[in-house]
């Protein structure tokens, strides 16, 4: 299943009383302003969900697999890391399924 922007404000509108509308608007701006901090190379950190920052990916020699005698320059570039909180990795690990014993 996938949360959209929809379903979340749907889901906070729903808890709060507050108007749909009202909802999207606060959500929009949020993000708004995490994608304008990262454009800056600014890091977002939000406590107990998880921390935004750029990373500079390096230039480097990649192959076509199609032809593999010829080097392809791949640049170097920036990129959004996400790294979770403890909360949502604590949250995230339960989903883990334990190993289960064959039968010999």
């Amino acid at each position: 299943m996938t949360l959209t922007k929809r379903d979340l404000v749907m889901r906070i509108s729903e808890e709060t009383g507050l108007m749909q509308t009202q909802v999207f608007d606060v959500v929009q701006k949020s993000l708004d302003q995490i994608s304008e901090a990262l454009a800056k190379c600014d890091k977002v950190e939000l406590r107990n969900f998880g921390v935004f920052e750029v990373k500079v990916r390096k230039a480097r020699v990649g192959r076509n697999p199609n032809k593999p005698e010829t080097d392809v320059t791949i640049p170097a570039r920036s990129r959004v890391k996400f790294k979770a909180g403890k909360e949502m990795a604590a949250a995230v690990l339960k989903l883990t399924p334990k190993p289960t014993k064959k039968a010999p």
